[in-house]
């Protein structure tokens, strides 16, 4: 049986317009961890500085992680974080003039630069058999979409 299956979406007749779109989500972390990001003493180096550069890697390779989207020249990307409770939150804004939307550019941001934090204090995080009972990436979500006409 032969099924035909689309590749890349057909962008080509649609019009170049503004797109921005904003994700966001959480690590939950032990009350060590927490402490260790605020102090800057986790042995890694600096975690927000790191998980923010990881995440704007991953909003540029996005089209590399994710097999159908397409590339799209980016003009801005923005990523955020803020502490709740001990629970790390990025938020990553993009930016850019195409044809097809960028949350996907987005929500990739978000999960590299949430990955990159839980690495840089992940053996902070594991309890006496190796585990992570209390630790997890949870909430990620487009919090908004624009596109302009």
């Amino acid at each position: 049986m032969n099924k035909e299956r689309e590749g890349i979406v057909e962008i080509g007749s649609k019009p170049i317009v503004e797109r921005r779109a904003t994700a966001t989500g959480l690590l939950n972390l032990s009350h060590h961890s927490t402490q260790a990001i605020q102090k800057k003493t986790v042995k890694k180096g600096d975690v927000l500085e790191a998980s923010t550069i990881a995440a704007i890697q991953a909003v540029k390779d996005t089209p590399r992680i994710v097999p159908h989207c397409h590339p799209i020249p980016l003009e801005g990307c923005k990523v955020n974080w803020t502490w709740e409770g001990h629970s790390l939150r990025c938020t990553v804004e993009v930016s850019a003039h195409y044809k097809t939307g960028i949350e996907m550019e987005a929500l990739t941001g978000v999960s590299a630069g949430l990955l990159c934090a839980l690495d840089m204090v992940k053996s902070l995080e594991k309890d006496d058999q190796g585990q992570y009972p209390g630790t997890s990436i949870s909430d990620i979500v487009v919090v908004e979409k624009f596109k302009g006409k």
